[in-house]
């Protein structure tokens, strides 16, 4: 029977986003990795046509009732696909968890720790007696909850009182369990005063109050005015009534005029005044937008609960105890303390619970196993979910697939080494093969060379991107990859490729355009650290996974560089007398829908608006600018509104998206699209690549130059008309990095989170050129990053470790990328192993 069994997957014409009817076999029971260059179509294949397919499949063997509860794919675009197994994927970005999430609740190992202090602890009685663990506590809170049962009652062996235990949901922070003062979130904030006027030097019709530039508040200095105020004198100069008014002043109902550019007065009977603070707070109430509430938290300081001390719990449930401890205490213990107290509570018990016991804690030991294993032993489950890295939030997300312990599964893992330090590698490629040996077949899509070479069978699609890509340019174990001519990946493998792609800085001259110097007293596991970052330099901090790398750069520097007037009150100082801006670039994708498109992210679109509207036709026919947005409904297609598909609700189906029969995907209404231009009408025009579109606007120098610069960015490949959406988070970063190109960046500061993510090693060097060109218009760049490639073309590499948690927090090494590859860190250990690989001190 074994014999007759399937080998591979065997994929016929796939056609999903640009894949070129490829086909091509996937070996079963194996670790395969798919690689190629960002937009080559590499997760195309695999969560595309592998994941989608597989999933689509198991779903579609469930019945009609649970079909129509679960999120279905519509089936893949190929010919044929055989022998798939149900399968799992593991996403490249995983969402963020809330301010009310932990590590606690995002691995759910809160959930088993509340049920064991619910069933296994020592209460309280309300006359103070410690009433030791007993199997009557989890045979009461098994009663019917009918009120009359008396569940969950219990009577102290002492004093004889009957009182109610603890639940497992009174153990919950974000339940009943939450403290009265912070509400579970383990922190009070307040409005913090220099923050509302933070430069009193202005007037109020000069924007002094800054909490008034929250969206619709623009409108209130002309309420101040209306009330007596002067607000053309300066802040700091307005008697101590008037700034009492600003900040205090009652809510009221004013009649104003408000001028506009025009010339015109808007008239306003009933502008209700928000004072300061109201203006804020009233916001903050009335809003759920991420960015909005991201951008009123600066208005905040935030400090630690004084009832609960940032515990979240609320204090009454700490008097139950698990052999010495309390629940926040448990739960601020590191996970592999967690893994050694629990033989303490098994000693702990008495005879009768130890079955109830070995149940709850061998639930509890295999939760935490698989994440010992992925590194994560330094983190508590008090942790902030929202405080975890991208790393650390998919291997958080692996360790709960690592549970199950599956036997044919296909596993598709898309870009796992995202976040993790070299050192993490081989612990990851070491689960990777246990999944295989358990009986399950695993795809990787990944560039670490590491990953790579371990792999039983390489994929690798290509030649290059979007329209240039999508095909098999080289298949088989790695050594034929590395015989193979056509990969790209091979001289990476070997060694062969050149590593270093820009000029870097001598060590005597990384100073020489000036410093950024900060000091940090104590947060999180930083404690009294002191460092630089040089000017006009590449630096890169680099470090083990929760080594304090993101609480260094985005807790304390980019804050501080901000608001140098008021930094975080944990910075102990900032110098800094160089930098004027601060630019975030991260690799999120950009919109929200597919209306967010290459065209309109830029000026493109714009532009083609405007030189459509301007043509003699467009004039006769009426046509301004307005019809030449598919956004609205002048110009928008009437049957897809301008989205260029349409969806069909087919019941327990999966839904159904068919191009547009009315403008078949071109998005306009048929009298827009007779509108030419140089015989190419709107539409056609968006379909260009940004590479063929230079010579087509040779004439128009707007929309040229905006071209050129993408095509210097690597996004040549990419049609006008692509979705934002659907772009890699690669591609996402360069084209936010496109606004900033040609410019002078003096005095600016551009910060990247792992500017790696995604990319190919090749993908990395074109990043590099991109960076080098904001150095040389002036600017500094500065990256946490774990790819050895990007770290070997920094000018300066800030190490931090030596560990994670509260074995990190400390610099561990400093200096060129050469000096710290000398160090014994393990960071230094594996630039020097990269180095002599690539011959770089030869």
């Amino acid at each position: 029977m074994s014999q007759n069994r399937p080998t591979q997957i065997e994929i016929i014409g796939a056609k999903v986003n640009n894949l070129k009817n490829i086909d091509v076999n996937v070996p079963l029971n194996q670790l395969v990795a798919i690689t190629g260059k960002s937009g080559s179509g590499k997760s195309s294949l695999a969560m595309g046509v592998l994941y989608s397919e597989g999933m689509r499949r198991y779903v579609s063997s469930l019945s009609t009732y649970t079909r129509r509860r679960l999120s279905q794919a519509k089936p893949t675009d190929a010919t044929s696909i055989k022998h798939i197994p149900s399968a799992i994927a593991l996403k490249q970005r995983p969402s963020v968890p809330d301010v009310r999430s932990t590590v606690g609740t995002v691995t759910e190992a809160l959930n088993i720790v509340r049920l064991i202090f619910s069933r296994l602890g020592s209460p309280r009685c309300p006359n103070g007696h410690q009433v030791p663990p007993t199997l009557a506590i989890a045979q009461a809170m098994d009663l019917p909850n009918d009120g009359q049962s008396g569940m969950g009652e219990i009577v102290c062996p002492t004093c004889g009182v009957t009182f109610m235990a603890y639940s497992a949901e009174d153990f919950a922070f974000n339940a009943y369990g939450a403290c009265p003062t912070c509400d579970g979130t383990g922190v009070t904030r307040q409005i913090d005063s220099r923050k509302l006027i933070p430069n009193p030097k202005l007037t109020i019709r000069e924007g002094a109050v800054a909490s008034w530039k929250v969206p619709g508040r623009s409108f209130i200095p002309f309420v101040v005015e209306a009330a007596g105020v002067d607000i053309d004198t300066p802040y700091e100069e307005l008697s101590a009534s008037a700034q009492a008014f600003v900040l205090h002043g009652e809510r009221k109902e004013y009649e104003i005029n408000i001028p506009t550019r025009t010339g015109k007065v808007f008239h306003m009977d009933h502008a209700v005044y928000e004072n300061a603070y109201n203006a804020i707070e009233d916001t903050l109430n009335n809003t759920d937008n991420v960015r909005t509430i991201k951008r009123l938290d600066k208005f905040y300081t935030f400090s630690e609960c004084p009832t609960c001390h940032g515990s979240r719990f609320n204090p009454k449930l700490l008097t139950q105890l698990l052999v010495d401890k309390n629940i926040a205490e448990v739960s601020d213990l590191e996970l592999v303390q967690l893994q050694q107290f629990i033989p303490a509570i098994r000693a702990w018990l008495p005879d009768n619970m130890q079955a109830l016991g070995d149940k709850l804690l061998t639930e509890l030991e295999g939760l935490l196993q698989p994440l010992m294993n992925l590194g994560l032993d330094y983190l508590t489950l008090s942790r902030a979910g929202n405080t975890l890295s991208t790393g650390e939030l998919q291997r958080i997300q692996l360790s709960r697939t690592l549970r199950t312990e599956t036997t044919g599964v296909l596993y598709v893992l898309d870009e796992p080494s995202i976040g993790l330090h070299a050192a993490n590698v081989q612990g990851l490629i070491t689960i990777m093969k246990n999944l295989v040996e358990q009986g399950n077949s695993v795809v990787v899509v990944d560039h670490d060379p590491a990953i790579i070479s371990a792999a039983d069978h390489v994929i690798e699609i290509g030649p290059d991107s979007g329209e240039l890509g999508g095909q098999v340019i080289a298949q088989g174990s790695v050594d034929d990859i590395l015989a193979d001519p056509q990969s790209r990946m091979a001289p990476f493998i070997t060694g062969s490729a050149q590593l270093i792609q820009r000029p870097l800085a001598a060590a005597d001259d990384l100073f020489k355009a000036g410093r950024i110097d900060i000091g940090i007293e104590h947060y999180h596991n930083i404690d009294h650290l002191e460092t630089s970052f040089p000017v006009n330099r590449f630096t890169v901090v680099s470090g083990f996974s929760g080594a304090g790398k993101s609480t260094l750069v985005f807790d304390a520097l980019i804050p501080a560089l901000e608001s140098p007037k008021t930094p975080p009150a944990f910075v102990d100082h900032i110098d800094n007398k160089k930098i004027k801006h601060v630019y975030a670039i991260d690799a999120t994708p950009i919109g929200k829908n597919i209306r967010s498109t290459l065209a309109t992210y830029t000026n493109v679109l714009d532009e083609l608006r405007d030189l459509f509207a301007a043509l003699p036709e467009s004039q006769a026919r009426g046509f301004d600018k307005r019809y030449f947005s598919y956004n609205l409904k002048q110009g928008a297609c009437p049957t897809c509104n301008g989205t260029g598909e349409i969806n069909l609700d087919i019941q327990y189906l999966p839904d159904m998206q068919q191009v547009c029969p009315t403008c078949n995907g071109e998005r306009y209404n048929p009298e827009v699209l007779q509108i030419r231009w140089h015989g190419k009408n709107i539409a056609d025009l968006l379909k260009l690549a940004v590479t063929a579109a230079i010579p087509v606007f040779a004439d128009v120098p707007k929309i040229e130059a905006t071209l050129k610069v993408l095509d210097e960015m690597g996004l040549g490949y990419i049609p006008l008309g692509e979705s934002t959406v659907t772009l890699s988070g690669g591609e996402s970063q360069r084209l936010r990095l496109s606004k900033y190109i040609n410019k002078s960046q003096k005095g600016t500061l551009f910060v990247f989170d792992e500017p790696s993510i995604g990319l190919h090693p090749l993908d990395v060097q074109v990043l590099l050129h991109v960076l080098q060109t904001l150095i040389e218009q002036g600017g500094t760049v500065l990256a946490i990053e774990h790819d050895l490639d990007l770290i070997e073309n920094a000018d300066y590499v800030i190490d931090m470790g030596p560990s994670g948690g509260d074995r990190g927090g400390q610099i561990i090494a400093s200096g060129t990328p050469a000096q710290v590859a000398q160090e014994k860190s393990l960071t230094g250990q594996y630039l020097h192993e990269q180095r002599e690989h690539f011959h770089l001190d030869d």
